[in-house]
C-alpha cells in the first residue's frame, strides 16, 4: 500500500494535521490530525510502498513498545488510514 498523491503532513499551532492538495482530495466535512506516533509512522512511509510489518518496525525502532501493542496499532492505524481514504 502506499499513502495516495496530494495529501501533505503539515505541523500547524502544534497539531500534526493532513493538508488535501487538488479537488478529488478535498473533504470539507473533516480534519485529519495525527498523534505524535501516527506522525512518525506517517513520515517513514510517505513517497514509499509499504506494509503493515513496515509500520510495526517503525513503531519497535521509534519507541518502547512490544510487538504484539506495535501489531495491534500498525491494524488501527492502516484501518483508519484507509477509511479516511488516504491510503491505497
Amino acid at each position: 500500500m502506499q499513502i495516495k498523491p496530494g495529501f501533505e503532513l503539515r505541523n500547524i499551532c502544534g497539531e500534526n494535521i493532513i493538508i488535501a492538495h487538488g479537488v478529488q482530495n478535498i473533504d470539507f466535512s473533516k480534519v485529519i490530525t495525527l498523534n505524535e506516533s501516527a506522525a512518525t509512522v506517517w513520515n517513514a512511509v510517505v513517497g514509499k510502498t509499504f506494509t503493515e510489518q513496515d509500520i510495526v518496525n517503525v513503531l519497535t525502532d521509534e519507541y518502547e513498545v512490544d510487538l504484539m501493542t506495535a501489531q495491534d496499532d500498525a491494524n488501527v492505524l492502516v484501518a483508519s488510514w484507509k477509511d479516511a481514504g488516504l491510503i491505497e
